[in-house]
């Protein structure tokens, strides 16, 4: 990612527009940071091709479309050599049932957060992806009672 000396006031209030919510128009955005449409554009462009904006993702309501609960897996490897663990965190990631998966210290090695069904469709891709392959030693999970979520970004 590009250094941070190479963003500037404006390019800050864009990503924090942008961060609280992704469907503003240029327009919009041109007219909070006090730019014109065509600047904004331009500065945005040059965002996304300097590797700092690298997404817009829409919040959806998972609950309303039928995935009723989240767990956090915690997941010990046996296997640490760099690329078993890189591997089976990139097919991890591709579950499309999985939000997001940390590769951390500690007592686990990863941590993944799930979203699923029921508790069927949850012991399912326990046994299906974790606990049938070789490099997992141990998975505990940890159901998510209630979360909470920011979509903005730190100051600089």
């Amino acid at each position: 990612m590009a250094a941070t000396t190479d963003l500037d006031r404006t390019d800050f209030a864009i990503l924090r527009l942008l961060t609280k919510d992704a469907w503003l128009s240029n327009k919009q955005i041109a007219a909070a940071v006090g730019l014109a449409p065509s600047s904004c554009h331009e500065r945005i462009k040059s965002l996304r091709a300097r590797g700092v904006l690298l997404g817009a993702h829409a919040d959806v309501n998972l609950e309303a479309i039928g995935f009723a609960l989240e767990a956090v897996l915690f997941v010990q490897l046996g296997k640490l050599q760099a690329k078993v663990v890189d591997d089976f965190v990139g097919s991890t990631a591709t579950i499309p049932e999985v939000r997001s998966v940390f590769l951390v210290s500690g007592r686990s090695d990863l941590i993944v957060d799930v979203v699923v069904r029921d508790m069927q469709h949850l012991k399912e891709i326990i046994s299906t992806h974790f606990n049938r392959h070789d490099v997992v030693l141990r998975v505990e999970t940890s159901m998510v009672f209630d979360s909470q979520r920011q979509h903005v970004m730190p100051p600089p």
